[in-house]
């Protein structure tokens, strides 16, 4: 527990090293590789035998004899340096193992702190004031710290290599005697601006910039400003100069588009369709959203004795997209399409993903089915894969289908869902059987906390609703989910490599704390060691009925690991399958059609060794960069919901709000309006006093005892809305 009011103890002042210095060679002997290697050895060796653990670069330099060769001394100092070995100290030169310091890459910047990875991907939180002024993608030297929370703490003491042509988003500002630029993120201090070096920038702007010049700290960096995209209170603008700032590709390269154009230009012709499955007279029909363009897969189902034989067909795009082939890269380095408000970008070209690749009604499109029995109980029995051509006999839209299943269809959506309505009323029975199966494995039931923006015809944010989720959406689910497992078990049996959807168990310590909270919010929590999926379902089920309920759904969420992707089938936690892949998604998710390649070269005949030798490296690769381009996509999609949340603000800021506390941190508490939007409440614009505060679970001012606790409603008022950054302030109303 901590006072808001009380001063925490600081650290002890650190040395900082300075920037490499590079000094001109006098020599003029060339020094050899042999005589830079040999100095490096020494330079490493007197420095380990120290008593001091540091030597003063004079007494370095004789013990090393640098003046039978200046230019091999200095060039090993820089290169041990660079490499991460040594560092200089205000007193000399240390080696870096005997100071626990480490290469680092920085990895990401926020306004007072910032994160560094290690070589093996362990992530440390910096301090700003420790950061040295470094950039993401900077390779720094750094040494750990003593971390005051769960995270590894850590401080930079040098910058081994700049990132080139290390570009922020920010806003243009008012300053002393002139206009600047002001980050999003690294740095509360507005920038010097090179005008003459800029593109034409107003006060008020969303702008791009490029650093020009560095400086020992973050706010004494100079900028230029290169683009440009309008006024800073427009969400779309702000997401545009986020995307821009990421180095998000949003048009394709012209040989790409080339590619995929030639596609398209010749259609599907009679060689396409040789050695597939014919199943253009079998009642398949696609559902998706009213607005969707991909429709990357569609379903069949007929009642058999032993339960049902369901079919999911999925658009051959591996077809399409070849190994080693301008759009086998291109998607590769995307990795996903990324979603948000109206506006996609796509992981391949539209001449594929809304056209020849897209299964479109009463058009020959090429598919890879996967045909599967599947038993009364919702077992699957059986599965079989094979290339095939279909042709969509009804495009149908959730909505549309969901008024169909529930009796309120008028006569022209009757009309056109009639030759599916049969198959789609079979399809809602089996998708019971599913949910009640999946029920019995005991996978936690969370509710769904997306939601999706209402916009004007200018593109400006006038509402937020939840995302819907009818009983069609339930149906696709299901279906996909059965094809999925199929996929993944059919490779895991087979022994040849796959690309895996996995989601490993709940970390102990964040299940602990999981448990802390339940008992702080009074509710009864399972008694249990290691968390099972059962014991995630029945926190939910005892939070079901209760206020704090949405609460419980983001603790529990929280208290999970993330979902990745993995060569090594590891299962899925909250699914509570063995078996799982993503086989249904391969016009915007690479790992689908990584997928889709390896089970057509299995069925094409190819052998376990040879696969696995043709694959086994690829699919680590993919596995690990897809989960980094699904990390990057999921950041865009929520950073587009916060923009697009306070810029609806805007226009209610000063109105009152009920609400729920959904977080408590040390500076506040946030609030989730019932308008779906959450603010912040901060301890500053709480009523004067002493605060004693526990983080996550309430802050408590001492003389009144007037508390604020997870899961209270609060009324509270919009006091500001920034769209620039995404953020919401309140006040009590």
């Amino acid at each position: 527990m901590a006072r808001h009011n009380k001063k925490h103890d600081r650290r002890k002042a650190r040395t900082a090293a300075p920037a490499v210095r590079k000094t001109p060679h006098t020599s003029g002997k060339k020094a050899s590789p042999e005589e830079i290697a040999s100095c490096a050895n020494k330079i490493r060796t007197f420095l380990m035998q120290t008593n001091q653990r540091q030597l003063p670069a004079a007494e370095l330099a004789r013990k090393c004899r640098s003046g039978k060769c200046p230019e091999a001394f200095q060039l090993a100092m820089e290169q041990l340096m660079q490499q991460g070995v040594i560092f200089e100290r205000r007193r000399g030169y240390a080696l870096c193992e005997r100071f626990d310091c480490f290469p680092a890459k920085t990895v990401r910047l926020a306004r007072s702190f910032g994160f560094i990875a290690d070589e093996e991907g362990t992530e440390y939180f910096v301090p700003g004031k420790f950061l040295m002024g470094s950039m993401p993608g900077d390779r720094v030297l750094a040494r750990r710290l003593e971390a005051r929370s769960e995270s590894p703490e850590a401080e930079v003491l040098s910058i081994l290599e700049e990132t080139e042509n290390a570009q922020i988003t920010g806003k243009v500002v008012p300053g002393e005697g002139g206009l600047y630029f002001l980050a999003d993120t690294m740095s509360s201090t507005p920038l010097h601006i090179d005008y003459r070096e800029s593109v034409h920038y107003a006060l008020g702007d969303k702008v791009l910039a490029v650093l020009t010049a560095r400086g020992r700290r973050h706010m004494e960096h100079r900028v230029k400003v290169i683009l440009n995209f309008g006024t800073s209170d427009s969400a779309e603008n702000c997401m545009a100069a986020k995307i821009a700032g990421m180095e998000i590709p949003v048009e394709f390269p012209a040989d790409v588009l080339r590619e995929a154009e030639k596609y398209a230009a010749v259609g599907v012709t009679a060689f396409d369709m040789e050695d597939r499955a014919d199943l253009r007279g079998e009642c398949i029909f696609t559902i998706d959203g009213a607005s969707s363009k991909d429709l990357d897969d569609a379903v069949s189902i007929r009642r058999t004795a032993n339960g049902w034989e369901l079919g999911v067909h999925i658009a051959d795009v591996s077809h399409y997209v070849r190994p080693n082939s301008k759009l086998d890269a291109d998607a590769f380095e995307r990795g996903t399409s990324i979603y948000y408000a109206d506006k996609v970008i796509p992981m391949l070209p539209p001449a594929l993903s809304n056209g020849i690749c897209s299964l479109n009604c009463g058009e020959d499109r090429l598919a890879f089915s996967a045909v599967m029995q599947i038993s009364p109980e919702g077992d699957l029995l059986d599965a079989k894969f094979s290339k095939s051509v279909i042709n969509s006999c009804v495009r149908g839209v959730y909505s549309e289908c969901n008024a169909v299943l529930d009796g309120s269809a008028d006569a022209e959506i009757q009309a056109k869902y009639a030759p599916v309505a049969d198959s789609l009323r079979e399809l809602d029975k089996l998708t019971e059987v599913l949910e009640h199966r999946r029920r019995q494995r005991g996978a936690p039931e969370l509710e769904s906390t997306e939601t999706a923006v209402i916009l004007d015809e200018n593109g400006i944010c006038i509402g937020l609703v939840p995302r819907e989720r009818g009983r069609s959406e339930c149906i696709i689910e299901a279906c996909m989910l059965m094809a999925n497992q199929a996929a993944a078990r059919l490779a895991r049996e087979a022994g040849i490599p796959l690309v895996y959807r996995v989601h490993e168990d709940p970390a102990p310590e964040r299940v602990a704390a999981l448990k802390e909270m339940l008992v702080k919010l009074g509710l009864p929590c399972p008694q249990f060691e290691e968390a099972t999926p059962r014991d995630m379902q029945k926190i939910l089920e005892e939070a079901r009925d209760k206020s704090c309920f949405p609460v419980v759904n983001k603790l529990t969420l929280r208290s999970m690991a993330k979902a990745k992707y993995s060569h090594e089938p590891l299962g899925h936690f909250g699914l509570v399958l063995r078996d799982y892949a993503h086989f249904t998604s391969p016009i915007r998710r690479y790992p689908d059609l990584v997928v889709h390649r390896i089970l057509s070269d299995y069925l094409d005949g190819a052998g376990k060794e040879w696969l696995c030798k043709r694959y086994g490296r690829f699919t680590e690769n993919a596995a690990e960069h897809s989960s980094a381009m699904e990390v990057r996509a999921v950041s865009i999609e929520r950073d587009a919901d916060d923009c697009y949340a306070a810029e609806f603000m805007l226009s209610h800021v000063g109105e009152a709000f009920h609400g729920i506390i959904s977080s408590v941190t040390d500076f506040g508490v946030y609030v989730t309006l019932d308008n779906l939007v959450e603010g912040l409440l901060h301890i500053h614009d709480l009523p004067e006093g002493s605060y004693e505060i526990e983080e996550g679970w309430y802050l408590k001012e001492t003389y009144s005892g007037q508390e604020y606790r997870l899961g209270d409603e609060i009324e509270v008022i919009c006091a500001r809305a920034d769209v620039n950054l995404g953020k919401v302030d309140l006040g009590l109303a």
